[in-house]
């Protein structure tokens, strides 16, 4: 039974999940089966289900740290909805790290439900583990500079962000991250030129699609326009791409004040506005 769900549980989760269900009935003990149907249930997104299912499995298998890292996955996401708070997603990912001290992103999401319950300086205990134990995986740098720089620690911020760089893949797609925090460093500092150049970057690995590719015509034309002389062909280029993205239709809504600040730039620089 469960060999057939494991067969159809890319194009068929729903029908997978219940016949992994019915092997569970077949065989209780078996964790690996009820693993399966979690993981299932994790593709239809139930997550109350995937997270009830997890609970039996880290009883049948309470040593195995990735049952216990989907489980507080699972709690974490309910309670992003508001469903249950975040405190009862903490003791799975602490269970992770008592059963594989190394696993780096039970550390990262540990300190994320850390940042929901305001404990900031367990979060950057944890995000500074989850680059110890994991430090090829540029997102743990993100995390843990964003922490930084949101408390007024610029200082280790721009190293944490520099090491991200130094460690980072060619085409890494978290390297937009990155770039984009620097560049916000650079501007708490009042260096335009630095953090152009950041902008730049970011833009150069930025998707094609989704709020990044959107968000960054925003940030590099209105930083375009703020240098002394502005990049002014360059700033009605990036700002008006951004005009023509975010600031029609129901994306006006999310951008209004982005939307008007690049309206009002655009009719200083001579490229009209809307």
């Amino acid at each position: 039974m469960a060999n057939a769900a494991d067969k159809e549980v890319t194009v068929n989760p729903e029908g997978a999940a219940n016949k992994y269900d019915q092997a569970t009935k077949l065989d209780p003990t078996n964790h690996r089966i009820f693993f399966k149907l979690a993981m299932a249930y994790k593709k239809r997104e139930e997550w109350d289900k995937t997270a009830s299912t997890l609970s039996r499995a880290t009883q049948l298998a309470p040593k195995f740290a990735n049952y216990w890292f989907e489980r507080g996955w699972a709690l974490e996401q309910q309670a992003k909805k508001k469903t249950i708070s975040y405190e009862e997603a903490k003791e799975p990912y602490q269970k992770c790290i008592e059963n594989d001290p190394n696993f780096a992103d039970c550390y990262s999401q540990l300190g994320n439900v850390n940042l929901w319950t305001d404990d900031e300086q367990k979060a950057l205990e944890n995000f500074t583990k989850a680059v110890e134990h994991n430090p090829s995986e540029v997102r743990y740098y993100s995390q843990l500079a964003d922490l930084y720089i949101r408390l007024g620690y610029l200082q280790e911020a721009e190293q944490v962000l520099k090491e991200a760089k130094s460690m980072a893949k060619q085409g890494d797609k978290y390297l937009f991250g990155v770039h984009n925090l620097l560049a916000q460093v650079l501007q708490e500092r009042n260096d335009l030129a630095g953090m152009v150049s950041e902008l730049e970057a970011a833009k150069s690995v930025a998707p094609a699609e989704g709020p990044e590719s959107v968000l960054i015509l925003w940030s590099l034309g209105s930083t375009y326009a703020k240098l002394e002389p502005p990049r002014k062909q360059e700033a009605i280029q990036m700002l008006k791409g951004f005009s023509n993205r975010a600031c029609k239709g129901s994306k006006a809504a999310v951008y209004k004040t982005e939307c008007e600040t690049s309206n009002s730039l655009l009719a200083k620089l001579g490229g009209q506005g809307t």
